[in-house]
């Protein structure tokens, strides 16, 4: 192990101490680099996961411009008027940035793209890419996908044609374009979606005809 200055004067005490405290008796500990409690309890826990914060600071209409100012440049804040709708603006902003979404907007074929309806990515869940696009649209589109259109910031001409991995920008516009009948029957799991389409109308018809003869039972 290495020296362990944050621990305190006596590092061994110290993990002994926070081990305890979730029942770990029985266990060795190395450390590779100098580390905080903090740290050590992250590690033991497993599933700790640090997010982004932003603290936002309201009623800035009923304090001086200097306090005003004194917080606006604090770490990782805003501040903000609810009631006079000051700065609410740049909050959103703010909020969409920490939080890694993205709008993209999608078209069909010889259509204009649908700006009503946009599809919200994360690049801190499922990731900003067009494969992410295509499962949030629908999951039949990954098994159908053969490649996508894009237009926007992330593309180098409008539009560029990209695979799954073309990773977007935010308003960006996709046309994905599945394969043909033909590319799809030539796929190595063709045989395998047609035998799950099946089996899938057969449990739908054999539902349907169990609840008709439940209708035409007598009370």
């Amino acid at each position: 192990t290495v020296p362990l200055p944050h621990l305190g004067d006596d590092p061994e005490r110290a993990v002994r101490q926070v081990l305890g405290e979730y029942k770990m008796h029985n266990c060795d500990v190395l450390c590779r680099q100098d580390i905080t409690v903090d740290e050590l309890i992250d590690v033991i826990m497993g599933n700790r996961k640090y997010v982004r914060c932003l603290y936002v600071y309201n009623k800035i209409d009923t304090i001086t411009i200097e306090e005003v100012d004194r917080l606006a440049r604090e770490p990782h804040s805003v501040v903000i008027s609810g009631s006079t709708n000051l700065n609410l603006d740049y909050l959103l902003e703010r909020m969409w940035d920490y939080m890694g979404l993205i709008r993209i907007f999608t078209k069909r074929r010889g259509q204009p793209p649908d700006l009503d309806l946009p599809v919200v990515l994360s690049n801190q869940r499922d990731g900003i890419s067009v494969q992410a696009a295509s499962a949030a649209i629908s999951k039949e589109l990954l098994v159908v996908f053969n490649f996508a259109l894009v237009w926007g910031r992330s593309a180098k001409h409008s539009p560029q044609r990209v695979g799954l991995a073309h990773e977007l920008q935010d308003e960006d516009v996709v046309q994905i374009t599945p394969k043909t009948n033909t590319q799809q029957k030539h796929s190595k799991d063709y045989a395998a979606r047609v035998q799950e389409y099946n089996t899938m109308v057969a449990e739908k018809r054999k539902a349907r005809t169990k609840a008709g003869k439940k209708k035409r039972m007598p009370g």
